[in-house]
């Protein structure tokens, strides 16, 4: 049974940081790209980051990209978000998920099997 569990959420003033952590079983884990997805009221579901199997290949929706850093671990089955210079509209419920097929990674779409999530609030 595939298992991933989000850790790391805050709440944080704009202009901070965080980093959420994931960690995952019940799979080859180095065999899947991972991605980071976020909930929140007003937007619905977004693809935040994706990182391919080897960790060596990063992507990332362009309102995060040069904030946010995607990493993984494949000896700890783990995948990360550094998140930088937070902004409001960065709150919301971050999840990782699990590529559908070994190998493949779909930047941009958002995979079903998922995490329960981690609540990330910028506030002042």
């Amino acid at each position: 049974e595939v298992q991933l569990v989000e850790s790391g959420g805050s709440l944080v003033e704009p202009g901070g940081s965080l980093r959420l952590s994931c960690a995952a079983s019940g799979f080859t884990f180095g065999s899947y790209a991972m991605h980071w997805i976020r909930r929140s009221p007003g937007k619905g579901v977004e693809w935040v980051a994706a990182i391919n199997s080897r960790g060596d290949s990063p992507y990332y929706e362009d309102s995060v990209e040069g904030r946010f850093t995607i990493a993984r671990d494949n000896a700890k089955n783990e995948v990360y978000l550094e998140m930088n210079s937070l902004r409001t509209d960065d709150t919301g419920i971050y999840h990782c998920a699990k590529e559908e097929e070994p190998y493949k990674l779909g930047i941009g779409k958002p995979p079903v099997e998922r995490g329960q999530g981690t609540q990330v609030t910028v506030s002042s």
